[in-house]
């Protein structure tokens, strides 16, 4: 068994493992990332990138044995030809449903940064002090002021695209120029601006393109191939990012095919000392020793660590004092919104295929608007003309086919809602008594649903985006409710909630294990609470905080 001892050992390699290696070795820390999959290399192994669908098998779909070898990517649009590779093998590692659930993870070097759909949203102080105000689940040891330097921080290296629209809902940052609204979109927004006096607001999405070039990365090309990699690093990747500056110091040691089963914790120092890993490739067994320890892995898998570690101490693992390991499961409940058609601008049409789309930030249970839930939701969504995909008539062939399909079709609109869920209790995972994976290891038990307060909310995602679409002068608004799994918006969080107490909470206002301070976890697994924006962003900042702490913390030698 190797021993091997690194100032710090980051958990994971996407979005947060990639920042907690970039801070930690600029900061002239030895710095061990283990990844857990396979190696992916900038630009190299992006192979399918820069195809276009017609050199490929499928032309970009799903094949039978796609279908049959991913029971769970298969429940969704992400299983296709073009990336299956980047997504977990469900064989080898599978979880079990008590409740219906879609885990969709991705195992290799850069997990979820290289597939996410890159919106970048800060959260205000409305969503900090909602536990609190509202009697939720415990109060966030934070507050907007305490991660508003940090978001900044992140968001002028991430490279975050988007417009300043001065709402205390929705806090302004550090932008890069906005992508452009389409002559619809402006249109719309206008309309609803001035129908609802200017207390809803269709803006820009924030999003993790960049408009300008940025430490050697070129500015987004508005191919819309993001998920498959970008070679010109126009988005926001571990890849293109965080690991090219962390392995700029010479201080980043990777270790893909790196399995953390169980970090090491000594009980009389209450500290960890290093995790045990298991080679994916040879079955080894090795131990790494460090003095600090990020667990990055994503919320579930950082949790799953943690349920496997001092169990001689408790027995539901290190962080469980509190009895909140594994509780207060969230995520963003979605697919419901509207749709319409827009008349009167078939001689306009748009530049590009832009990654993007507009937002509509959360005016529900604000400003006087009081709705019989709590919290809310924004929506995201576009306006774009069908192509030539569109439906055609029987009759509709030869000449006149080719007439229909050298014109773009209708322009239509649709937004669809991204709403809170709240953090239950009752919201569990837990390592499963009787399934394993091909490890060996005890692999996790879901057991979430939706509560009466998100379900409530569905009927409004759909009533107050037709709303808005009706008063913009849309015709044949459709309003849908597609139905919703979770775990199906991939924002799967709150696992090792922060909070004030360790008799209530697993983390610190730090992000820090109050049963070991040396050891931190600041990926969606601290989540006190989920708000309606995209996450992510806030787990950038959160890293870079906590980063930042310890190693002030570990030069005082208090770690």
């Amino acid at each position: 068994m190797a021993n091997q001892e690194y100032d710090a050992i980051v958990v994971g390699s996407g979005i947060s493992g990639g920042w907690a290696a970039k801070e930690l070795t600029e900061k002239g820390l030895k710095v061990l990332m283990l990844e857990r999959g396979q190696n992916v290399e900038h630009v190299k192994d992006y192979k399918t990138a820069t195809q276009a669908p017609w050199e490929t098998n499928y032309r970009g779909r799903r094949s039978i044995e796609m279908i049959e070898n991913h029971p769970v990517l298969r429940r969704d649009y992400v299983l296709n030809e073009l990336n299956v590779d980047w997504w977990a093998q469900e064989s080898e590692s599978p979880y079990v449903e008590k409740k219906p659930f879609n885990w969709f993870r991705g195992y290799q070097v850069g997990g979820r940064s290289l597939l996410w759909g890159r919106q970048s949203y800060r959260l205000g102080d409305i969503d900090f002090e909602a536990n609190a105000k509202e009697g939720i689940a415990v109060d966030w040891p934070i507050r907007y002021k305490d991660l508003a330097p940090w978001y900044s921080h992140v968001e002028k290296f991430a490279g975050i695209s988007g417009s300043r629209d001065g709402l205390d809902i929705l806090p302004d940052g550090e932008f890069q120029p906005a992508m452009e609204m389409n002559c619809v979109e402006k249109d719309v927004a206008e309309r609803v601006k001035n129908h609802f006096n200017g207390k809803r607001l269709i803006t820009m999405g924030r999003v993790a393109n960049i408009t300008q070039p940025l430490e050697g990365r070129t500015n987004c090309q508005y191919r819309n191939k993001c998920w498959l990699g970008c070679p010109f690093g126009g988005y926001f990747s571990t890849q293109s990012s965080t690991l090219p500056a962390a392995m700029k110091t010479g201080n980043l040691t990777l270790r893909p095919w790196s399995i953390v089963t169980k970090l090491l914790y000594d009980k009389d120092a209450q500290k960890a000392t290093g995790v045990e890993v298991l080679d994916a490739e040879n079955n080894q067994t090795y131990e790494y020793k460090a003095k600090i320890i990020f667990l990055c892995a994503s919320a579930f898998n950082s949790t799953a660590i943690l349920m496997r570690s001092a169990t001689d101490v408790w027995d539901e693992g290190l962080g469980s004092s509190s009895g909140e390991l594994g509780h207060n499961v969230m995520d963003h409940h979605f697919r419901a919104g509207a749709n319409g058609i827009v008349d009167g601008y078939d001689d306009k049409y748009y530049f590009g295929r832009r990654p993007n789309g507009i937002y509509i930030p959360r005016f529900q249970n604000i400003d006087g608007d009081k709705r019989d839930y709590l919290r809310g939701f924004g929506y995201q969504g576009a306006a774009s003309r069908s192509g030539w995909s569109r439906e055609i008539a029987e009759l509709n062939f030869g000449a006149p086919l080719k007439e229909a399909l050298s014109e773009p079709g209708p322009w239509s609109m649709g937004i669809t809602a991204f709403g809170e869920i709240l953090p239950y209790h009752e919201n569990t995972i837990k390592l499963s008594k009787d399934t394993k994976d091909k490890w060996g290891l005890e692999v996790l038990e879901m057991d979430a649903e939706l509560k009466d307060n998100e379900i409530k909310m569905r009927k409004d995602m759909m009533d107050d985006a037709a709303e808005m679409l009706e008063a913009a002068g849309l015709r044949n608004v459709n309003k849908y409710d597609a139905g919703y799994t979770f775990g199906q918006g991939i924002h799967e969080m709150g696992t090792a909630r922060m909070g004030r107490d360790p008799k209530s909470s697993v983390l610190n206002g730090n992000n820090q294990v109050w049963d070991a301070k040396n050891v931190f976890v600041t990926d969606g697994a601290c989540m006190t609470s989920a708000a309606a924006q995209n996450p992510s962003l806030t787990y950038m900042a959160l890293t870079a905080r906590a980063a930042d702490f310890a190693v002030k913390e570990l030069k005082k030698r208090n770690l």
